[in-house]
């Protein structure tokens, strides 16, 4: 996981949690305030005219209490207490009609008390019939009532706010306090002027004085606030109040038996002034309580809401600190490890590649380039410092590795310039005898073939001068041209007769290029007549193109896998190190190409051929050509580099002047040395591959046959002196004798000079032993092919 993923989780997670908890407390809060505003809005809505309602009927149940006690007709007080029944009836049935009262147990209450109005009516019918009697009338009113006062306790009883409930509570002790006072004001309305009541309702009476008192003294009083409390004394002190407990003890103690009940004493007669009185302070303290009930409601749902802007607003502060800070945290701590990305990723792809390149070269390295241990404190710091250690430990690696290279560089480069210059000396005696003993045909034949093996073995040492970092001597001081340059390349190669070349003679290369590009051509043929099959072509053909001139180079080598062509491109362009070079001491052709090309700015590519084999394509960049003089000749370096050796100008024979030049390997008439029954290809094999660049191994000794010379017309050689001429190669005459076929008829039957089918001979057709033998060597030289393939396979 990323660490900015890390960093992003480790703020994410607590600002989430935290987030989540406000969220929640934001939620129970809103819910809380929600329920509050409604109840304070069911209490404005339905609570305040159902007050009004229950004032209302508990006034006309004492009238009609009153009328039952009296046998005369309806009088105007109980029709006017129904006519303000039906008024707040009307009210509270508009209320209701609404919307619910928030509750089950509320909404439920409410369609009792509705219920209880629908009976109103028929229940006043017996009232004015006299039928039913009193006491049912009288309960029927006190059932509605008590039905009206459970609803206030429906409607506030799921308040979350302790102080709002006891508050609820005291409202409703209030009301119910009320409903005792009024059932007071029935009782004694019942019992009418003779003040007889029954023992049942006497009971009741007593039971309703003590527990309105005890309900104002334990369950109101205590909790009523300042402003209800004041308004409670000055009804307790009042006139009306006092004359209202002087007659309840009245009635308590003076009470006189009667054999149908009781009888009250006559002090009751002050009790309906009285009631007048107190029962309005009575109204006025239970509205009031409501009222204030309902606003602190509110004020409680408006602080709550308050609250929860109050906390959102402080967390949210609080969030955004907090992802401030983590914001801020987190883009320092990744800046600097971003720089130090940065700056790492800078020393690991440049800075030190630059080093090591310099340490490989021999070059000063700045030091200042490298990064520096600082002795921070930090964790960033320290990373960084131990990144820096690693990168000195690894620079003094280097370091030292570069002086070991470099030492041992110029060691091996020193053995091969020493060891060249044997070579160079032990050619120049080769040339020394050829000049002398040139008579001799068969000498001559075994002094060339001793000749070649020593131009190999100073190209071996040419490849390790180039790999030691040493350079080739160029004793060229003119350009050469490319026909020309084909023909030294192709002369380095041993079996240079199977080689054919097609080059343009309009271009040349500069001077101080010829020796490197036929290094690098001959690289690439000798590597392609080894990994052809024996008797197979190999075509080197130059032509212009936009970006100089490009010569290819192809085979009819085994087939090779894409991957294999890949391994080795990569291996064309890059440099080994030693230990790579040691490893594959057997396969130092490509580094060598790969080597010569990067100092000439050249590129090389190999592809499979369209003929199955193996084609080699170098572009040279057009800094390296000049146009060629015309009717310019060849030039001298044309010959073997430092040498006068004939094996060059056997190697170059053929037709020069024209727009391209002749095919390698022509004989005295100038016809190419092509097989006619050459099998075109090797066997097919599988894998992944020849061997393309291994070092060329020791050939298999053939047998020399004499090789003629062309002399110019006069006998003299070309240049002077008593010299024998040059002789020049034939083909097929330094072949083995099994691999050898009849010459076609032009090469029998015609010639260039009396001396061109000097050292040929006519054979009759090829006896089985010799086909035999001509097999076996076939198959020779495809097992070793095989060997050097089955040691290259993982």
């Amino acid at each position: 996981m990323r660490l900015r993923t890390l960093l992003v989780l480790l703020a994410v997670v607590p600002t989430v949690a935290m987030a989540g908890q406000v969220a929640v407390t934001s939620g129970r809060l809103l819910e809380q305030s929600a329920h509050l505003r409604a109840d304070v809005a069911v209490g404005e809505r339905v609570g305040v005219p159902l007050y009004g309602l229950m004032t209302a009927l508990q006034a006309e149940r004492t009238a009609t209490a009153a009328y039952w006690a009296e046998p005369s007709e309806p009088g105007e007080e109980l029709a006017a207490r129904r006519t303000a029944s039906d008024r707040a009836a009307a009210v509270f049935r508009r209320a209701a009609a609404g919307g619910g009262a928030g509750t089950e147990e509320a909404d439920r209450r409410l369609r009792e008390v509705l219920d209880g109005l629908g009976e109103l009516a028929d229940r006043r019918e017996r009232t004015d019939a006299r039928t039913g009697g009193p006491e049912s009338t009288v309960a029927y009113y006190t059932h509605l009532i008590g039905q009206m006062i459970r609803f206030y306790q429906d409607v506030f009883s799921h308040t979350r706010d302790g102080e709002l409930g006891q508050e609820n509570q005291v409202v409703i002790a209030l009301y119910s306090a009320a409903e005792m006072l009024a059932q007071q004001n029935t009782a004694i309305a019942l019992a009418g002027p003779s003040r007889e009541l029954s023992a049942p309702r006497f009971g009741e009476f007593v039971n309703l004085v003590g527990a309105h008192r005890y309900l104002y003294d334990r369950w109101i009083v205590p909790y009523l606030p300042p402003g209800d409390a004041e308004r409670y004394a000055r009804l307790v002190g009042s006139s009306a109040w006092q004359t209202k407990t002087r007659v309840e003890n009245h009635v308590v103690s003076d009470h006189a038996g009667l054999r149908s009940g009781v009888r009250l004493p006559r002090e009751v007669a002050a009790w309906p002034t009285a009631a007048a009185a107190w029962g309005t302070r009575v109204e006025e303290l239970n509205t009031s309580r409501l009222r204030g009930l309902l606003d602190h409601g509110d004020e409680k749902a408006a602080a709550l809401e308050a609250e929860v802007t109050r906390l959102i607003a402080v967390s949210g502060a609080a969030l955004l600190t907090v992802v401030g800070v983590v914001v801020l945290a987190t883009r320092s701590v990744l800046r600097r490890l971003r720089l130090l990305h940065d700056r790492t990723v800078t020393v690991a792809e440049r800075t030190l590649p630059d080093v090591v390149a310099r340490l490989r070269d021999g070059r000063p390295v700045d030091e200042t380039a490298l990064p520096s241990v600082r002795g921070d404190r930090d964790e960033v710091g320290r990373i960084s410092d131990a990144f820096a250690r690693a990168v000195a430990v690894s620079v003094a690696g280097h370091r030292e590795l570069a002086a070991e290279r470099h030492g041992f560089g110029t060691f091996a480069a020193g053995i091969a310039s020493r060891t060249g210059n044997l070579v160079s000396r032990q050619l120049a005696l080769t040339e020394e005898l050829q000049d002398a003993f040139g008579a001799d045909e068969e000498l001559l034949a075994r002094l060339m073939r001793a000749d070649q093996l020593t131009v190999g073995m100073r190209r071996q040492i040419e490849n390790l001068l180039i790999l030691a970092g040493g350079e080739v001597p160029d004793p060229h001081t003119e350009p050469m041209r490319v026909a020309d340059l084909l023909r030294e390349a192709a002369a380095e190669v041993e079996e240079f007769r199977r080689i054919d070349r097609q080059a343009l003679d309009e271009i040349s290369v500069r001077a101080h290029a010829i020796s490197q590009v036929s290094h690098l051509l001959a690289e690439l043929l000798d590597n392609a007549t080894r990994f052809s099959p024996p008797r197979a072509r190999v075509t080197v053909r130059a032509e212009l193109v936009a970006d100089g001139l490009t010569v290819e180079v192809e085979d009819r080598g085994p087939r090779v896998g894409p991957e294999r062509y890949a391994e080795m491109n990569a291996r064309l362009h890059s440099a080994p190190p030693y230990a790579v070079l040691a490893e594959e001491a057997h396969r130092l052709g490509l580094f060598v190409v790969g080597h010569l090309a990067d100092q000439l700015g050249a590129t090389v590519t190999l592809r499979r051929s369209v003929y199955g084999g193996t084609s080699a394509v170098v572009v040279l960049p057009e800094r390296l050509l000049v146009p060629s003089e015309a009717g310019a000749r060849p030039s001298p370096g044309a010959e073997r580099r430092g040498t006068g050796t004939t094996a060059g100008t056997a190697a170059g024979t053929g037709a020069e002047g024209g727009a391209w030049a002749g095919t390698g390997a022509e004989g005295a008439d100038g016809s190419t040395a092509r097989d006619a029954d050459a099998p075109p290809g090797g066997p097919a094999r599988d894998g992944s591959g020849p061997v393309r660049d291994a070092a060329p191994a020791a050939s298999v000794p053939r047998t020399a046959a004499a090789l003629p010379v062309r002399t110019p017309p006069g006998g003299a050689r070309p240049g002077g002196g008593d010299r024998p001429p040059l002789p020049e190669r034939v083909p097929q005459t330094h072949l083995a004798a099994q691999l050898r076929v009849p010459p076609p008829a032009a090469e029998r039957g015609g010639g260039d000079g009396p001396d061109a089918g000097a050292g040929r001979r006519d054979r009759a057709e090829a006896t089985p032993e010799e086909v035999a033998d001509a097999w076996a060597d076939y198959e020779d030289g495809t097992r070793k092919v095989e060997a050097e393939l089955r040691r290259e396979q993982p």
